[in-house]
C-alpha cells in the first residue's frame, strides 16, 4: 500500500503540471491563430520594411504579405525535399528574386510532383525571364529548433531539407534578405508555374481540452486514493473488532472458570465416586447374598441338636407316663 501512495503522491502533481502545460499550449496556439489572422488581414508593405540582410524575419512579422520587383536567378534554384502538396510528397522550388536594389530575396514559387524515385530530378515549370511583380507571405528561417529538420550532405545537388537562409546566402554572390516569401501572386504570370503553396492555417487544436483531461485524471487519482484508504482503514476496524470480540469471549471463559465455587467441582466428583460406588456395590450383591445363605443354613445347623434334645424330651416325657 505504501508504494501505492507515492505513486499518487507522484502522479497528481504530473497531473495537475500537464494540465497546466496543456493550457498554456492553448494559450499559444490561440496567439498564433490571432496573429496569423491579423497579418494575413494586413495591407502588403515592400519587403524592405519588415526584413533586413543578415537579420532573420521578427516572429510578429510572420505572414505579412511583402511585395517585391525584380528578376529571377534561375541558375541558383533550390529544391526543398518531403514537402507536401495536391498530389502527395514532392518538391518546393526556391528561387531568389534579385531586386532592382541588387539585393535577392528567396521565393518559395510552389509545389512540384517528385520523379519515380526520390533521387530522380523532378520536372520544374522554368520562371519567366524579364522583370516581374512578385507578391507573398513572409515567414522567418528555417532551422533544427522550429522544424525538427535537419540539412544532410548526401542529399543530391541542388536539394536541401530546409530553408536555413544563412547557409544558403553563403553560396549566393549578392546580399540575401533574411526569411524566405510563399509566392502568392506574380506578374505577369507564366503560362505554367507550380502549384501554389497552401496556407497551413493555425488553430488552438484540442490543447484547452487536453488541459481539462489531465486534471480529471488528478481528481480520478485522488478519489480513487481516497477511496482505498477508507476501505483500509474500515478492513482494519472490522479486524480489530473481530479480534476484540474473540479476546471478549475467551476472557469470559476464563471468568466463568475463575468463578465456579469448589463446592460444584466436588460435587461433580462425588458423583463420579457415587456412580463407582454403586457399580461396585451391584457387582458385591451377589457375593453377600451367598454369605447370608451360608449363614442361614449354618443357623439352622446350630439349632438341630437343641430341636433333637427337646423332641427327645418331649418323647421321654410321653414314655414316663406310658411306664407308670
Amino acid at each position: 500500500m505504501l508504494a501505492f501512495h507515492v505513486l499518487v503522491l507522484v502522479l497528481v502533481p504530473s497531473f495537475v503540471w500537464l494540465g497546466f502545460w496543456q493550457l498554456d499550449r492553448a494559450g499559444q496556439r490561440g496567439a498564433a491563430v490571432d496573429l496569423q489572422q491579423s497579418n494575413l488581414a494586413a495591407d502588403p508593405v515592400p519587403v524592405a520594411e519588415l526584413t533586413r540582410v543578415g537579420e532573420d524575419v521578427d516572429p510578429g512579422d510572420r505572414w505579412r504579405t511583402v511585395e517585391a520587383a525584380g528578376t529571377w536567378d534561375t541558375e541558383h534554384e533550390l529544391l526543398l525535399r518531403n514537402r507536401d502538396g495536391s498530389g502527395g510528397v514532392g518538391f518546393h522550388v526556391l528561387t531568389p528574386l534579385v531586386t532592382e536594389e541588387g539585393t535577392a530575396v528567396l521565393v518559395n514559387r510552389g509545389w512540384v510532383e517528385r520523379g519515380e524515385t526520390a533521387l530522380d530530378q523532378p520536372e520544374v515549370p522554368p520562371a519567366p525571364e524579364g522583370a516581374v511583380e512578385v507578391a507573398g507571405r513572409l515567414h522567418y528561417s528555417e532551422t533544427e529548433e522550429n522544424t525538427g529538420l535537419r540539412n544532410r550532405d548526401d542529399l543530391p545537388e541542388g536539394q536541401l531539407m530546409m530553408v536555413d537562409v544563412d547557409q544558403i546566402a553563403a553560396d549566393l554572390p549578392y546580399p540575401v534578405y533574411g526569411g524566405y516569401v510563399d509566392l502568392t501572386r506574380q506578374d505577369p504570370m507564366p503560362e505554367a508555374a507550380p502549384e501554389p503553396v497552401v496556407l497551413h492555417e493555425e488553430d488552438a487544436g484540442m490543447s484547452a481540452s487536453y488541459a481539462v483531461q489531465w486534471w480529471v485524471f488528478a481528481v480520478v487519482a485522488v478519489g480513487g486514493w481516497v477511496f482505498l484508504v477508507r476501505r483500509e482503514i474500515r478492513d482494519a476496524r472490522e479486524a480489530g473488532a473481530g479480534e476484540s470480540g474473540e479476546a471478549g469471549e475467551a476472557a469470559g471463559s476464563a471468568e466463568t472458570a475463575g468463578a465456579m465455587e469448589p463446592g460444584e467441582t466436588v460435587e461433580v466428583a462425588g458423583a463420579a465416586e457415587t456412580v463407582e460406588s454403586g457399580a461396585t456395590a451391584d457387582a458385591a450383591q451377589p457375593s453377600e447374598s451367598a454369605e447370608t445363605t451360608e449363614a442361614v443354613e449354618s443357623g439352622r445347623s446350630s439349632k438341630g441338636p437343641e430341636g433333637s434334645g427337646e423332641d427327645s424330651g418331649a418323647t421321654a416325657g410321653t414314655g414316663r407316663p406310658g411306664s407308670a
